[in-house]
């Protein structure tokens, strides 16, 4: 025998003053801290996704580390899977694994930098992001007039790790990629040589 409630179901009703949300962004903007989690629209879908693994929180913490002679020299900030962006235009929020930016950098509301002030961002491909990750944000970056953007790939075969450049009409028009162990050049506005065997200890 299989036991059923008798309750209704639950349906969601607005609160006075407080209509129900009508877009992807409107809902992202009514959810509470979600600990734990990580949420951004990607192609006008709302994802909620698990933080990665160790393994994954370690590549974009190397990245950071990388960084730091170039950071200390400029003058710039950085973050590791911990900041939203607003994506220029749509005003979707993404979260990027890892972004560079100057100290000035202007903000959607409290949380969120905006797009067009970064220098950079990177994304680290898991398995459940694969195909965001590679084939959705970097025209998402790009639309959103962020000038490079990084993508650490694990998991391709071999690792590889592909530099994205020269931003317009919603697509970089640049990018080189080299697999984990060897140096890759970040283009202007960053200018700097990456030495990929850093990833290598993680694998």
């Amino acid at each position: 025998m299989v036991a059923t409630s008798r309750k209704p179901h639950a349906t969601l009703q607005p609160v006075p003053d407080r209509p129900l949300p009508s877009t992807p962004r409107e809902l992202f903007d009514s959810l509470p801290p979600l600990p734990g989690l990580r949420t951004e629209i990607i192609d006008g879908r709302l994802i909620v996704s698990p933080v990665g693994t160790p393994e994954h929180g370690l590549l974009a913490m190397r990245l950071f580390r990388s960084f730091i002679p170039l950071m200390d020299e400029r003058g710039w900030d950085a973050w590791a899977g911990n900041v939203d962006v607003c994506v220029d235009g749509p005003r979707d929020p993404v979260g990027p694994d890892f972004v560079l930016a100057p100290k000035d950098c202007p903000r959607w509301g409290e949380r969120e930098l905006l797009s067009s002030g970064l220098k950079l961002v990177a994304e680290v491909v898991s398995r459940g992001s694969a195909e965001d990750d590679r084939g959705k944000k970097p025209g998402i970056y790009a639309g959103g007039g962020v000038p490079v953007m990084l993508l650490i790939d694990p998991i391709a075969t071999p690792p590889a790790v592909t530099v994205f450049s020269e931003p317009k009409d919603g697509r970089y028009h640049t990018s080189a990629s080299v697999t984990f162990g060897r140096e890759i050049h970040i283009p202007d506005p960053v200018d700097f040589t990456l030495d990929t065997s850093v990833f290598e200890e993680v694998l």
